[in-house]
């Protein structure tokens, strides 16, 4: 019986005493204790040099196995080409995109160490689930080791426009990188068309009879993929942590005032410095809101070693001083900007007790936020749920209130229209966005790749 092998850029290693863990950790874990299998990746640590062999970890029937990379690999794979190249491309940012030659090399370097490190651990029978966008290489360096196996591949974040992607220096081999693979997922339909579009307009490629791709002397499948979540375990926890001691400090604190929340990383794909923008267009346009309701923005910091995410928090914070400033009372303040990590439980908790939600990337592959807000809801009194268009789940959620993230007018007006939304309206609303969780959920999504990842031809 075939084993499945998952690589990631960080490996999820259960700690000893913990719960079933959140989302795609959990999914991908539970594939693997099926048949038994491997979790591959980066450790996490930076030590003086690389790890000379995988350290090796067992529990249950999955074998964790890590590797600890050096300072120089840090700097110009994870926080050079990976985070200042590829995350602002992928994301459409092209201003933000920082590209040097020497990043780019500790990259490509970095994916043939993996692969080096990752060849010896695979058997000839061993399906093989690479993910997002650190990884790129990583098939073609196993195929140069004779690796033969069924490779698939998961794009957790968009794939833009071919206009952008020509941006990228050497796009052509980060494509042919991406043929490597016998199986290419992507979050949504207007990702798979840009796939293709890139490869008949770049590529001379084409699209065969049996829907494979030909390109670059190779036969790959694109396919479309939505990540869902854990619908109705989420649902559980939100019940459960709405009587938390978290849930009740926050209801008592805000009074009878309407919560509104958001949270996101600090990114700035995210729009959050838009959102406070949001809130002094709401106050100014309608001045008669002010002290009905509390936003609650939780960011926990993201990417800190790096420059313009180090810009964004000093300019974030600057946004939401400048409009509490503006607007607050003795008693009442619009915004409160939690910076730090809250748990899935806690935030669980948070959604169902708020009126919106407020989830509005300027791009998001899918945003799994937005699909654990709707889970939180209670059916007879939920929330609503306000969208970036541009989100990958806007897609599926299209009873949300779709806005466009960058305009800060159109996003109060929908914000104004969910804090006075009749409950009829909202129900129906949340009724339809259930249907569509609980018919996709995270291991409908793991069950459907792996099926088709298993359909591929090997090679010969």
């Amino acid at each position: 019986m075939s084993r499945l092998i998952t690589v990631s850029n960080r490996v999820g290693i259960p700690t000893t005493g913990a719960g079933r863990a959140g989302g795609l950790e959990a999914a991908l874990r539970e594939a693997l204790e099926a048949d038994g299998g491997i979790w591959f990746g980066w450790s996490g640590e930076v030590a003086e040099t690389r790890s000379e062999a995988p350290a090796i970890l067992k529990k249950g029937k999955v074998t964790f196995a890590t590797v600890d990379l050096s300072r120089a690999d840090y700097e110009d794979y994870y926080l050079g080409y990976a985070n200042s190249t590829l995350w602002p491309l992928l994301h459409y940012q092209l201003g933000l995109i920082e590209f040097h030659r020497k990043q780019f090399r500790g990259y490509m370097s970095v994916n043939a160490y993996l692969a080096q490190m990752l060849a010896p651990l695979v058997e000839p029978d061993d399906l093989i689930w690479v993910h997002d966008y650190h990884l790129i290489p990583l098939a073609a360096e196993l195929r140069k080791l004779g690796i033969k196996n069924r490779i698939g591949f998961f794009l957790h974040t968009p794939f833009p426009p071919t206009d952008i992607m020509v941006a990228l220096p050497h796009h052509d081999m980060m494509m042919r990188a991406l043929c490597a693979y016998d199986l290419v997922g992507l979050q949504t339909e207007n990702g798979v068309r840009a796939f293709l579009d890139y490869i008949a307009r770049e590529a001379n490629g084409r699209l065969e009879f049996d829907g494979s791709l030909s390109a670059y002397d190779r036969l790959t499948r694109v396919v479309c993929f939505p990540i869902g979540i854990d619908t109705e375990g989420f649902a559980k926890s939100a019940v459960r942590a709405v009587r938390s001691v978290e849930a009740k400090r926050l209801k008592a604190s805000i009074d009878q005032r309407l919560l509104i929340v958001g949270v996101d990383r600090m990114d700035y794909s995210k729009g959050v410095r838009t959102r406070f923008e949001v809130i002094d267009d709401l106050l100014s346009e309608w001045p008669e809101m002010a002290a009905k309701f509390t936003y609650l923005q939780i960011t926990p910091p993201s990417r800190s070693d790096v420059v313009p995410y180090q810009t964004l928090r000093r300019e974030v914070e600057h946004a939401a001083g400048h409009v509490n400033g503006k607007y607050s009372d003795i008693d009442w303040a619009p915004i409160r900007f939690v910076v730090k990590a809250v748990s899935r439980s806690a935030l669980a908790g948070i959604y169902r007790s708020s009126r919106v939600g407020l989830v509005t990337p300027w791009r998001d592959g899918m945003n799994l936020v937005a699909k654990e807000y709707v889970a939180s809801q209670d059916p007879d009194d939920p929330g609503v749920l306000v969208l970036s268009r541009f989100a990958g789940a806007a897609v599926e959620l299209k009873t949300a209130i779709l806005v466009n993230p960058l305009d800060p007018g159109e996003i109060g007006s929908a914000i104004h229209q969910a804090l006075l939304m009749p409950v009829d309206e909202r129900r129906e609303r949340w009724q339809a966005m259930m249907e569509v969780l609980r018919a996709n959920t995270i291991d409908d999504w793991t069950a459907n790749f792996l099926k088709a990842l298993k359909a591929t031809r090997p090679l010969d």
